[in-house]
């Protein structure tokens, strides 16, 4: 729970996957973001219960941790992209995840609620990138003085985020399992 990561540019490239924010289109993110939900269901459903809950280090989330960062990450997303579409330059509160994580003890929450709250804050995460109008992706919200974004970076770094959260969640449930 130290300062804030810095947030990705608005042409970010990543290092590890290669995804050039600039070359992502709305209707790539969207379906990108509709997948995410099934993918982490595939992935955790099959894992017994305590490795969904097994941190492999203390500063590592566990499985089901990181399916409630995911599920977070949409709806929270959802109310920045509703306020960068209905406020002039919103200051958007950080989403403090380790806080979250820790307050809100995602450790114990049931494993088919999250997915079920995941499915649903994606959908509605689409959804408001749905009443997105052209001449609104443009519109700048920021985080912390400097870290200025667009309406169309969020959605791009939700798409991200989602696809990352995935792979984390592979990892870790191989470390836990030993498979």
């Amino acid at each position: 729970m130290d300062a804030l990561p810095p947030l990705a540019a608005e042409d970010h490239v990543c290092a590890s996957c290669d995804l050039a924010y600039t070359s992502l289109d709305v209707a790539t993110a969207v379906a990108g973001i509709r997948s995410v939900p099934d993918a982490v269901t595939s992935r955790v459903t099959a894992l017994p219960e305590p490795a969904l809950r097994r941190r492999p280090e203390p500063a590592v989330w566990s499985v089901l941790e990181y399916a409630a960062h995911v599920r977070d990450v949409y709806a929270t997303f959802l109310i920045r992209l509703h306020r960068a579409r209905t406020e002039d330059r919103p200051t958007l509160d950080p989403m403090f995840g380790d806080l979250r994580a820790q307050r809100l003890r995602y450790n114990d929450l049931p494993l088919d609620a999250v997915l079920r709250e995941l499915a649903l804050a994606a959908a509605g995460f689409c959804d408001e990138v749905g009443d997105t109008a052209d001449d609104e992706w443009g519109r700048p919200v920021r985080r912390l003085p400097g870290e200025d974004r667009t309406a169309l970076w969020l959605v791009r770094h939700a798409m991200h985020e989602g696809v990352h959260h995935v792979r984390d969640i592979e990892r870790v449930a191989e470390l836990v399992t030993g498979r």
